[in-house]
């Protein structure tokens, strides 16, 4: 495909700016920062474009915390701000890379998603006896900063949009440290490569695709398994034959090494289909699928304390209704019948004066 120019105009536009405030706030309108920002939004967005065209703009420090459930993790946020600019960058390129990405790719993409995943990996399971499952190895922050740029050049030949993004990826923060050595480093080339990109940024998704786009299209063209489903850095190769993805399992690790990258060991092996997979949150057999068990455990922790949170006034009936609801649409894709009416039956929600 041919690279892609005259971008920047439209991403500075008006329309844009402020299709991308819109999808910064949405849902978040509330939060003090939002709240700010789209209370006086009109000045704010002006001044954005001004400092985008001029080339002033620079990203602003990110706020960490870290999260463990369901396993640890730094979350970064950006500043408000700084979204808005994300989402109108992404709002460019997608449109140049959607034809670059493959059908099997399922994260953080309009019309895809994790159930579409868990469809078609079901269906493999159903067809296929064997299955790969790998995970990338501190896959967020291994990303390699110098591959990430390189790939991104090679699809958009408008100067100051991918000048644009090597600001926003060269302003990552520090991540989880990563020390990983492949062919032809010296002593000091993890050190010197920059790496890692923040979770919690829309950038930091897209771009994940992005990197990971070269390894769709490896595994599709030249080891060819029968099905392959990608969700993030999770992915699966079936095929009916063991030896087959045995052999595949090798190519694979030959090819994340081109990107820096490793599988995690513990994670990444062959499974018979009829034994079950757990993916996104779900295990997978040939003839059913449940929801994983961590998944029940941590919405019956989630449960516990909105029932405690109600009882005591501090959230109301709709934030518990929507998270209730949320949890109960996701589990209906699966056979839980039986386990949503058991994880319902046992909480009533509650509080003093209701009745009265």
């Amino acid at each position: 495909m041919t690279r892609v120019g005259g971008l920047w105009p439209l991403l500075t536009s008006w329309p844009n700016l402020v299709q991308a405030l819109e999808r910064a706030a949405l849902g978040k309108r509330s939060r003090p920062d939002v709240a700010r920002f789209v209370i006086d939004w009109e000045p704010r967005v002006l001044e954005l474009q001004r400092d985008l065209e001029d080339g002033s703009y620079r990203p602003a420090g990110y706020l960490t915390f870290r999260v463990t459930d369901p396993k640890p993790r730094l979350i970064s946020a950006a500043p408000f701000r700084d979204r808005v600019v994300h989402h109108a960058l992404t709002q460019m390129l997608e449109p140049v890379f959607e034809p670059r990405f493959v059908d099997q790719s399922y994260a953080c993409r309009t019309g895809f998603g994790t159930h579409r995943a868990v469809e078609a990996a079901h269906a493999a399971c159903a067809a296929f006896p064997y299955v790969l499952q790998c995970d990338v190895r501190k896959f967020f922050p291994s990303i390699d900063h110098q591959i990430l740029k390189s790939q991104l050049a090679k699809a958009v030949k408008c100067r100051p949009t991918v000048g644009l993004a090597e600001r926003i990826i060269d302003g990552s923060n520090p991540q989880e440290p990563v020390h990983l050595y492949f062919p032809g480093d010296d002593l000091f080339t993890p050190s010197e490569r920059r790496h890692g990109l923040p979770l919690g940024n829309q950038t930091s998704q897209f771009f994940a695709n992005v990197y990971l786009n070269d390894l769709d299209q490896f595994v599709l063209r030249e080891i060819q398994p029968r099905v392959y489903c990608r969700y993030v850095d999770d992915f699966l190769l079936f095929h009916e034959d063991k030896g087959f993805l045995r052999d595949a399992r090798e190519r694979v690790e030959a090819h994340l090494e081109t990107l820096r990258l490793r599988l995690h060991e513990g994670k990444s092996r062959t499974h018979r289909t009829q034994d079950g997979i757990t993916f996104l949150g779900w295990r997978l057999f040939p003839d059913h699928r449940r929801l994983a068990r961590a998944n029940v455990v941590r919405f019956r922790r989630r449960l516990r304390r909105l029932e405690q949170d109600y009882a005591a006034g501090l959230v109301e009936w709709e934030e518990v209704n929507a998270s209730v609801q949320a949890w109960n649409a996701h589990a209906s894709h699966g056979d839980t019948w039986r386990l949503r009416e058991q994880v319902f039956g046992q909480h009533g929600f509650s509080r003093k004066g209701d009745g009265d």
